[in-house]
């Protein structure tokens, strides 16, 4: 049995370039990915402030001051981003219909016949309510996608933003967050 592997017979040329290469193959020394624009793209996290580019081509961070605007808008981004998690968990539970309460007996350690009840709550599909919480659950993708490209500059100034944010923001708003028990749960 040949070991020896040939591969004159694949074709190369519609191969995409390897990870971290940009459209010839070439790899930055600096650990950056170099574009046909110019525009390189970090791959390892960085301290920097000049020629970031956030989120969009025109949106170019070349000064302190706008490293310093961009933390506080990311910053803001990822308060917000946890504000409507909760937000929307206290409005679906603020609106929901249909409280049922099923009993069914359950046998008992000892022998006996146990009931148990379980609370079943619905909502209506076509009401406000529900809207607003599909307006807000598009709101609540389209931020959490923004604050995951800005991580994706590897920035750290504007990582270390978000992760702030998202922090602040759970402390801010979490603690209104119910607390629910089970009372049926054994393992405690």
């Amino acid at each position: 049995m040949n070991m020896d592997m040939h591969h004159e017979h694949h074709d190369h040329g519609t191969m995409a370039p390897p990870m971290g290469t940009d459209s010839h193959g070439h790899r930055g020394g600096d650990g950056a990915v170099h574009g046909a624009g110019g525009m390189m793209m970090q791959m390892t996290f960085y301290f920097g402030y000049t020629n970031v580019e956030l989120l969009f081509a025109g949106l170019v961070i070349n000064t302190p001051g706008e490293m310093a605007g961009a933390c506080i808008g990311c910053f803001l981004l990822a308060v917000l981003y946890e504000g409507l998690k909760i937000s929307r968990e206290f409005l679906l539970r603020r609106n929901q219909v249909n409280v049922r309460y099923n009993s069914m007996p359950v046998p008992g350690a000892d022998g006996t016949m146990l009931t148990e009840t379980h609370k079943t709550v619905g909502q209506r599909m076509l009401s406000l309510s529900h809207l607003l919480q599909t307006v807000l659950h598009i709101i609540q993708v389209v931020v959490s996608y923004f604050l995951m490209l800005v991580f994706m500059t590897y920035n750290a100034y504007l990582c270390i933003a978000v992760a702030a944010g998202a922090g602040v923001g759970y402390f801010l708003f979490s603690w209104k967050k119910a607390v629910v028990v089970d009372i049926t749960e054994h393992c405690h």
